[in-house]
């Protein structure tokens, strides 16, 4: 119970700013808000087309919100980041049987953060973050490209990670990095069909969880206790009209050795060992115990670390029209893959979009 506490309190944090947008510069402090929701659509049709290709309708809304309250003492920071995306194909560029027969996301991401800064020492504080991630809708594995009824792989709030750290804070005019060796990393698994496909995320389930056993208890979250670190980067006009934002988040949790059992995992390689049937790690397509075998210390803690890699280029053409380009990686043991790619999760996207914000003070 106290974990869904903490989960309702990260939304009030991040929604209180903008219902007190009414006390702008009172007496104590100052509030600067910007909002920018945005559209992006793209279209492409093929008919008869020697060179062929497949036509296709994809559209993304997305919403950044930035409310900043700043006081003589403290900086209290909040950032709303949404979007989603759909795509539609016409796989055999016909109308026979219908056109886009084949509709996939192609973008879902909620993203919520609420900080408190304090000033301690020229250019260093303190802070302390309250992170929220998860996605709108269901997320599935397709067997075949005009597959609709795919594997389910994810769902809102499965996962959902909350991030809670009180870090230390170097802060300059373009970039900062915080680093806290006390951060608790919640995963909320609140999907019962994807716990019993192992898709668990990380999430330990009782000591015996047979998913086949219809007396089974399923346990949603997992709390983990590590280390922190989080650099970003905004720079507005690096170049003329175009903007910057890079973000990386590290994250390293003191119990995860343990559930990854090095001492056995020599002995799995070996096949002296059994694999237990409550194993916390699943190989990956490919994989080998004797690759995880093979590894040093530095090797296996580096193995172990959760990375959030982002960077985002804007370029504007007008006032109300952009440019961009996005790439996401993330590391994550924890999540053991689709196909190929194994535990490295890459999003790329890149193209045209109609925005409009709303800044104040103006």
């Amino acid at each position: 119970m106290k974990h869904i506490v903490t989960l309702c309190a990260a939304f009030l944090m991040a929604a209180v700013p903008v219902m007190a947008q009414d006390t702008v510069d009172t007496p104590q402090g100052s509030w600067s808000t910007i909002s920018t929701p945005a559209l992006k659509l793209s279209e492409s049709m093929f008919n008869n087309w020697s060179k062929t290709g497949t036509s296709q309708i994809d559209l993304n809304i997305t919403f950044f919100g930035n409310y900043k309250y700043t006081h003589p003492n403290y900086v209290w920071d909040n950032v709303v980041d949404l979007g989603f995306g759909y795509a539609w194909q016409d796989l055999d560029n016909s109308a026979d049987g219908g056109r886009f027969e084949s509709h996939r996301k192609s973008l879902d991401k909620i993203d919520l953060t609420s900080a408190i800064s304090w000033k301690a020492y020229k250019d260093w504080g303190a802070s302390f973050t309250a992170n929220l991630k998860t996605q709108f809708a269901n997320g599935y594995e397709y067997a075949t490209a005009g597959d609709n009824d795919g594997k389910l792989v994810s769902s809102f709030m499965a996962p959902a990670y909350l991030t809670t750290a009180l870090s230390f804070e170097y802060k300059k005019n373009d970039w900062s990095v915080s680093l806290s060796f006390l951060t608790g990393k919640t995963t909320f698994v609140f999907n019962d069909d994807l716990i019993d496909s192992n898709y668990t995320y990380g999430v330990i389930q009782e000591k015996g969880f047979d998913p086949t056993d219809p007396n089974r208890k399923h346990t949603h979250v997992y709390f983990g206790l590590g280390s922190y670190l989080k650099a970003q980067y905004l720079k507005k006009d690096i170049l003329p009209n175009l903007d910057l934002y890079a973000r990386l988040e590290l994250f390293y949790d003191y119990k995860k050795s343990k559930l990854m059992a090095w001492d056995e995992v020599q002995g799995l390689a070996d096949g002296t060992v059994a694999t237990p049937t409550d194993c916390e790690y699943k190989l990956s397509d490919g994989e080998t115990w004797q690759d995880l075998a093979n590894k040093n210390w530095l090797e296996r803690r580096i193995f172990e670390t959760d990375m959030d890699f982002e960077l985002k280029l804007d370029y504007r053409f007008s006032e109300h029209i952009a440019a961009n380009f996005a790439v996401n990686l993330k590391w994550d043991t924890d999540f053991n893959g689709l196909g190929h790619w194994g535990h490295l999760q890459v999003y790329q996207m890149a193209g045209l979009q109609v925005f409009f914000s709303w800044k104040s003070p103006k």
